[in-house]
């Protein structure tokens, strides 16, 4: 027995090289942050909550001293069963180590899809607000059409009118050059928002 424990200490060794390594990696790699913070093994499996492998080599480290424990105190059905406990989880490590890489292209695989869903809705956001300034902008510049004709039919209107009711016109004419004013300001800003969200990101 032993010797199984000797063996399955080297095991734990070379498994923890790789564990490191391929931990160190995932962390660095985009579509990890998908796997992120998820168990890799059930409960029923490992006592260890991690998306770490090295972590789950350091539960099996434990077990094997516990093993030893067992052994010296010649407790033999128990470090059966423990050792087969012990062997099915290195076994699920290696098939872990095996599958990380298919399992994190499949990982970035749903990442594109996620950001292409992403860049479509904005798109498609970005669409409705251009949509919606052009419509303001269709609107200010029919209203600065009417206010154009109100202020070339009061022209016309002082030309043959009496004094006073010249006067009165004139009033009314610095009152649509007003409007005028602020209706071209506006315009002038919806050209200048259309202009931005237009702008290649």
């Amino acid at each position: 027995m032993q010797l199984a424990i000797d063996r399955i200490t080297a095991v734990l060794d070379s498994l923890a090289e790789q564990a490191k390594i391929i931990d160190t990696e995932n962390q660095q790699t985009k579509s990890h942050y998908l796997l992120k913070d998820k168990d890799i093994f059930s409960e029923a499996l490992f006592a260890t909550n991690s998306d770490k492998i090295g972590a789950y080599v350091d539960e099996v480290r434990g077990k094997t001293i516990e093993l030893a424990r067992l052994l010296h105190s010649g407790k033999k059905e128990l470090s059966q069963n423990r050792l087969q406990g012990i062997e099915q989880q290195i076994s699920s490590i290696i098939n872990a180590i095996r599958s990380n890489k298919g399992l994190h292209q499949e990982a970035q695989y749903r990442l594109t899809a996620i950001n292409a869903r992403r860049y479509k809705k904005a798109a498609k956001e970005l669409f409705k607000s251009s949509q919606a300034l052009y419509q303001q902008l269709a609107e200010h510049h029919e209203f600065e059409r009417r206010l154009l004709a109100m202020l070339n039919e009061r022209e016309q209107l002082r030309q043959s009118a009496t004094p006073a009711k010249a006067k009165k016109i004139l009033d009314e004419v610095l009152a649509l050059h007003q409007r005028l004013g602020r209706c071209r300001q506006a315009i002038s800003k919806i050209e200048r928002e259309i202009e931005v969200s237009e702008k290649p990101r």
